[in-house]
């Protein structure tokens, strides 16, 4: 049976029309409860979620769902998804869920996996679920009935798992901006930054079920970079609406992103003798994080687009350190999924160790000028593989050369083909993209 709900990060999709309805919850959550439920004695499984409005509804249905499969549940409330999966192992639960549609915004909602060992579903667990969702709900008898309850000293126990990432007292004396995105992270985050010593402007932390992601967080960084030049701080962080992205401003306002953050950690373990082997990045990941970490002798290898399957290349290559361009990055000697908090942790220890600004270090790596275009399409896989798109594509990828490079993909959560071009020229990386992405849409 071919994949027809999960994408590489969960099911997504408008909440109340495509997918992601109360009722597809319901069965959803029957079915998950069927295929992970019993994957630990307890028959337990957590769940958390973000501030969007929606996730009330998705939450109660989801739990109805569940309970009918004789699954109990445990309910977190806000929780960031990297919360989520560290929980799900540390409380030896059968699986976690989260209800996020991560960046997006309000009026989008997803639900997202973890087995017991706080990882993304394999595929075999994934289509094991969609096949339950095409059959009838079959209630256990009402003594099998799961049972609910809410555990109020999660987000606790989490920011100290995220204290304990780095060294006590890192942040003394550091001045930084935070912005929280209106997401799952605003009662966390504060906490953890404030108690290891920093002086925090928060932002981003007054979430209203309406506003995640609404001008600011990692997807949106203007409102942090005045934030930062007028409280001149130090730097600012910018989590995205479920916590497990980060990307950071330096102290003239610049934008660091995912690629730069990963290059300089990288750096600095290489230098330690701590890397331990390479670095994952994605189809996504700009060429010149590749150059870079060429220059210095550490390997590189792109993995799909997906923290997924950036987990299973570090995994295959037991390495440690990969990540995406969006902030997503993994540091497995510190967190088993990508986590926007330590993230941020390991990067500002990284500051602290080399006496060094966030700009002087974001400056060791030139990264090339990128142009990304959306082209709007019902049928994105089917565009990304026609011949004469992917031929002229070619073209100008051989063109480039070493100079740059052309990426046509779908997108995993919307309806849309992108085509993106990079080259060490602008103008030239403009040119392609602009004429890359008008054949696209003649097609």
């Amino acid at each position: 049976m071919s994949k027809q709900y999960f994408g590489t990060d969960g099911i997504r999709g408008k909440v109340g029309g495509s997918v992601m309805t109360a009722e597809f919850a319901l069965r959803l959550g029957y079915a998950a409860g069927k295929v992970l439920g019993q994957a630990m004695p307890n028959k337990t499984i957590v769940i958390g979620k973000d501030t969007r409005v929606s996730g009330y509804m998705l939450e109660s249905a989801l739990e109805a769902g569940l309970s009918s499969a004789g699954v109990n549940i445990i309910l977190f409330g806000p929780m960031p998804t990297p919360a989520v999966a560290w929980l799900t192992k540390t409380l030896h639960a059968s699986a976690g869920i989260v209800i996020s549609a991560s960046h997006n915004p309000y009026f989008d909602n997803g639900i997202k996996f973890f087995n017991e060992q706080g990882q993304k579903l394999n595929d075999e667990q994934e289509l094991a679920i969609e096949a339950l969702l095409d059959q009838p709900m079959q209630m256990v008898d009402s003594a099998s009935l799961g049972k609910a309850k809410r555990l109020e000293d999660v987000a606790g126990r989490y920011i100290e798992f995220c204290k304990r990432a780095a060294n006590r007292q890192l942040l003394a004396g550091k001045k930084i901006v935070l912005d929280c995105a209106n997401g799952a992270s605003y009662h966390i985050a504060p906490q953890v930054f404030a108690e290891l010593g920093a002086d925090i402007t928060v932002i981003g932390n007054q979430p209203d079920g309406f506003n995640i992601n609404r001008d600011c967080g990692s997807t949106e960084v203007s409102v942090l970079s005045e934030k930062v030049l007028e409280t001149k701080a130090d730097l600012g962080i910018a989590l995205d609406g479920d916590g497990d992205r980060v990307v950071m401003v330096d102290h003239t306002g610049n934008e660091v992103n995912g690629d730069q953050l990963i290059f300089l950690v990288a750096k600095h373990l290489h230098e330690q003798g701590q890397l331990n082997g390479g670095v994952v990045g994605t189809l996504m990941s700009n060429q010149g994080m590749e150059a870079g970490l060429k220059q210095l002798g550490i390997p590189f290898v792109r993995a799909d687009v997906g923290d997924r399957y950036v987990h299973q290349e570090l995994t295959a290559r037991d390495w440690i350190l990969g990540g995406e361009s969006s902030g997503h990055i993994l540091n497995l000697n510190l967190a088993g999924t990508g986590d926007g908090i330590i993230s941020a942790l390991m990067v500002l220890e990284v500051i602290m160790e080399r006496g060094a600004t966030l700009k002087e270090l974001a400056a060791e790596m030139a990264l090339y000028p990128q142009v990304m275009i959306n082209v709007q399409t019902e049928q994105p896989k089917v565009l990304a593989e026609n011949g004469e798109l992917t031929r002229q594509a070619q073209q100008v990828d051989e063109q480039l050369g070493d100079a740059g490079r052309v990426l046509i993909r779908p997108s995993g959560t919307e309806p849309k083909l992108r085509v993106m071009v990079e080259a060490k020229d602008p103008q030239v990386a403009t040119q392609h993209a602009n004429e890359l992405a008008q054949l696209a849409k003649s097609l």
